[in-house]
């Protein structure tokens, strides 16, 4: 299963460009891989952030659509990156990418150690990369109270995209449900976001240090690459 790859595709430009190669990943792995677990729920959220982003939700919809794409590539680019050395794989998405295939991990583990690199390390990057780009800061304008509405939306959406996860059988609680629900609800979408901004402001204040940003990044990937670990226990 580890030999079947994704083709790789230009960076996404528009939200449609994301969507579209998500369904090209979805329809290209099984779907017990453990990208494609996580590739499901992104392409759930992201389905839902277009949706906010044409009603009109946002307050500065350039912005939000711009980091939604910025974001986006820095998981197509780890994805891309399958097809080479481990070594060439960014740093914090190595633990999934290697136990994509690993037998004993749920589903719902492989969706929310995705999150987990996506959001704590990609995330950040993505917001300071966006404002650089848009001659804009973090702390300006509207920023931080659409990254909140997007934090809205995913509050309603998670609770619907973990419960899609289990199987359809599952009635009762046995010891090896319980160990996965304990696992799982001891990660938190939302506090994980809070983490993000405050991770993106500091990286800010130093984005003209060019060591002190290599130093933050390099030790935030090597964090979030040991709590994906944890994520990918099997039980």
């Amino acid at each position: 299963m580890t030999s079947i790859l994704p083709p790789p595709a230009p960076p996404a430009a528009t939200i449609a460009d994301v969507i579209e190669h998500m369904r090209a990943i979805e329809e290209t792995l099984p779907a017990s891989d453990g990208v494609a677990c996580f590739n499901r729920m992104y392409l759930e959220v992201t389905l839902g952030v277009a949706g906010q982003v044409e009603q009109g939700t946002f307050a500065d919809a350039d912005w939000v659509t711009r980091l939604d794409v910025v974001f986006a590539n820095r998981y197509f680019a780890a994805v891309d990156a399958l097809g080479g050395p481990a070594s060439a794989q960014p740093t914090a998405w190595r633990p999934l990418l290697a136990a994509r295939a690993k037998q004993g991990i749920e589903p719902i583990q492989f969706a929310l150690a995705g999150m987990n690199v996506h959001i704590n390390n990609d995330l950040p990057l993505a917001v300071v990369a966006t404002c650089a780009e848009l001659g804009t800061a973090p702390g300006e304008g509207t920023h931080h109270a659409d990254y909140q509405r997007v934090d809205a939306l995913l509050d309603a959406a998670e609770q619907s995209v973990r419960e899609s996860f289990e199987p359809p059988d599952l009635r009762s609680v046995d010891a090896h449900v319980a160990a996965v629900t304990n696992l799982v609800c001891n990660w938190s979408l939302n506090e994980a976001r809070d983490v993000a901004w405050d991770t993106a402001l500091a990286l800010w204040a130093v984005r003209d240090h060019r060591l002190a940003t290599e130093l933050v990044t390099s030790a935030l990937a090597r964090m979030v690459a040991m709590a994906t670990r944890t994520l990918l226990v099997a039980v």
